[in-house]
């Protein structure tokens, strides 16, 4: 099958992801094989090609947000029959008897593995996953757009969650990429103010398009307090000015697996009065079916970016230098 590895991690203009021909791989117990549709491009699998996510085997295929047809199951499994739509997420396996996966919290199991980290991802004609980690997705709708919901969607409801955003509070949003656009939606459909900080000019005007209460610079004050605040953008010196524009008591998440270093805060200006910061650590199965039940309530819009499959080292190259207004798509 045509996939693509990640050959020498590094930066982008080094074209770290390379064109493969892989066997097809064959599930094991328990595993569906399933044939790719569509695969979104996450800024994850940008980390894991330029080495900021240190490889966990070499020449992984990447890819994490799929949406593809059930081609096979494994020995023995129980799961979505032969053609039944499916999603594979970030969340790959963990081992289900841990203090944490027994408490509700599989997302910090230990022993947690990753689609397109610890296993070959959706940059290819074919992937598979444990049948208990794949979502039943519906058969009407577009692979296109279903596939962000899988990781940018489904991350943006954890750090949500984590943010602690009061009823009808108001919401800062720093960093306005595939996860945020849709992030933002559901805060407005559940009644927040939402106020968005960003670089992008582009990504300024849609999220004024998506209900945002006001949109400014990655660096701008918002025009009120924040009784929350999520920080998408991976760029640590945000998280004291995004601590600054809190409320007492707001609450600061900041949703990605990496960020560059934070600078030093000063107590008195950046937590005291019970602000918190928090970070946000992949998801639970619960987290993806409570997101994926909220979508089809909500019916946010889904911004992409298509691509051909063949263009996935473009699609990286976009993303990184924020080309891609929404979700950049991989289209097979």
């Amino acid at each position: 099958m045509d996939a693509w590895v990640v050959a020498r991690p590094g930066p982008i203009s080094t074209h770290p992801l390379e064109r493969a021909r892989l066997p097809i791989p064959v599930p094991g117990t328990g595993e569906l094989l399933v044939r790719v549709e569509a695969c979104a491009v996450c800024r994850t699998d940008l980390h894991l090609a330029e080495g900021d996510l240190a490889p966990r085997r070499p020449r992984t295929v990447p890819g994490h947000e799929v949406v593809g047809r059930v081609a096979a199951l494994g020995p023995g499994t129980a799961g979505p029959p032969a053609g039944a739509r499916v999603g594979v997420a970030w969340l790959r396996s963990t081992c289900g008897h841990c203090r944490y996966c027994l408490g509700g919290a599989e997302n910090l199991c230990p022993a947690s593995t990753y689609t397109g980290w610890d296993a070959d991802g959706g940059y290819a004609e074919h992937v598979t996953v444990p049948a208990d980690f794949a979502y039943l997705l519906p058969d009407e709708g577009s692979a296109e757009t279903f596939a962000p919901l899988l990781c940018a969607g489904i991350i943006g409801y954890r750090a949500l969650l984590r943010a602690d955003l009061p009823p009808g509070g108001r919401l800062g949003i720093y960093g306005f990429g595939a996860s945020a656009h849709l992030t933002a939606q559901i805060a407005v459909a559940q009644g927040a103010a939402v106020h968005v900080m960003t670089r992008s000019e582009q990504a300024r005007e849609l999220a004024m398009a998506l209900g945002a209460r006001s949109a400014g610079g990655a660096w701008d004050t918002p025009p009120e307090p924040l009784d929350a605040a999520i920080l998408f953008a991976p760029v640590g010196e945000l998280v004291p000015v995004a601590l600054a524009a809190l409320d007492r008591g707001g609450t600061l998440a900041v949703a990605g697996i990496h960020l560059t270093d934070i600078p030093v805060l000063n107590y008195e200006r950046h937590l005291f009065q019970e602000r918190t910061l928090r970070s946000v650590t992949a998801n639970t199965r619960a987290d993806g079916r409570a997101f994926l039940d909220l979508a089809a309530l909500h019916r946010p819009r889904v911004a992409t970016t298509p691509y051909p499959f063949d263009a996935a080292d473009q699609a990286l190259a976009d993303l990184a230098a924020d080309r891609v207004e929404g979700a950049a798509v991989l289209l097979f």
